[in-house]
């Protein structure tokens, strides 16, 4: 058979999810982040997760403040809605969207500036209020936007070349989280693809707010040699000619499965020891949650999995009891009251 006959393999029948789609589909535009940024790495697991779970993205909402990290959302499910917000101001518009359409899957993406630093006291109300919502915190320890300002989870005494040395004690996510009665939170590494993808579908189905605290390493601003979310900016990529900053090319940092602890060197040589929960840990004990991160810290380790869980407690739009149809789609005589009505409520007064 000469190469004009030849017989032509039939094409392969592309991967579907349950609703037919290709994973393509769950994609946004290309990132304009720095190559290498564990950020772009959690955008996939996005696309991953919610293509496998088989959700409507036309019924998603993305939701974000300002940073790195709150650009991501137009990478990942190019057909949801999405709000990019105040910095620091997400949790109020994901608050007031699952009000006006309880139907909608809520997705927030923020960072440890917008989440812990100008926006801690939304951060802290959010959590409160049990609102139904998958709040992921992409977590680098910078203000990697504008210049590599520590940020609120910054190690202590970390050394930057703009900002000097950090002198205050950092903010834990998750500590913040079980304090302020988040009934799901968790820690993982963005370099963790498996235990990411995980978690994200675990938070995707819980019944209230879920909160995920990613470290993911800044490529280019986070630059002392011993910080656990670290990359040194090096001085032969400065040009005089004018200010300007090259951004290398790396490679995402990726690991393979590892049964208990691991050592990921980051991209300025810097290590970081990742340690997974025991298989026999309580998520539903609250306490073992803040003795197991305080060791952590004590350790000088970053625990990772799913550290409290509680599927008992309402949501906020159960306890607000609103009706089973969306406000956003009712009528207006229902959502107001008639003439008649406001006529007998002022003469009351």
């Amino acid at each position: 058979m000469d190469k004009a006959t030849k017989a032509v393999a039939p094409a392969r029948s592309p991967k579907t999810n349950s609703l037919g789609l290709e994973k393509n589909e769950y994609r946004g535009r290309p990132s304009t982040l720095c190559k290498g940024c564990g950020h772009d790495s959690i955008s996939q697991r996005i696309i991953n997760a919610t293509w496998e779970l088989g959700i409507d993205q036309t019924q998603v909402i993305k939701l974000s403040g300002i940073g790195c990290s709150s650009k991501t959302p137009t990478y990942f499910l190019g057909q949801s809605h999405g709000f990019n917000g105040v910095h620091g101001r997400m949790p109020s518009v994901a608050t007031g969207a699952v009000i006006a359409n309880r139907t909608l899957t809520a997705i927030g993406v923020s960072g440890d500036g917008d989440s812990v630093s100008i926006g801690i006291g939304q951060f802290k109300h959010v959590m409160r209020r049990n609102v139904p919502m998958t709040y992921i915190v992409e977590n680098n320890g910078v203000y990697g936007l504008t210049k590599g300002q520590f940020s609120a989870t910054a190690d202590q005494g970390q050394v930057l070349r703009h900002a000097g040395v950090n002198d205050l004690a950092p903010l834990d996510v998750c500590l913040e989280a079980l304090a302020a009665n988040a009934t799901f939170v968790a820690r993982s590494f963005a370099g963790d693809a498996k235990q990411v993808e995980t978690l994200l579908k675990a938070a995707l189905n819980h019944r209230g707010i879920a909160v995920l605290d990613i470290i993911s390493p800044c490529v280019t601003f986070n630059n002392h040699d011993a910080s656990t979310k670290s990359y040194a900016y090096g001085k032969e990529h400065q040009i005089s000619l004018q200010e300007l900053n090259f951004i290398p090319s790396y490679e995402e940092i990726e690991i393979d499965e590892y049964d208990d602890e691991r050592e990921v060197q980051l991209h300025d040589g810097s290590w970081i020891v990742l340690k997974k929960l025991d298989e026999d840990y309580d998520p539903t004990d609250k306490l073992a949650a803040y003795r197991v991160l305080e060791q952590g810290h004590r350790d000088g380790k970053l625990i990772t999995g799913l550290f409290y869980i509680d599927e008992s407690s309402p949501d906020l739009v159960e306890m607000l009891n609103i009706v089973d149809e969306p406000l956003a789609t009712l009528p207006a005589e229902k959502l107001r009251p008639s003439r008649e009505s406001l006529d007998k409520l002022l003469a009351a007064f």
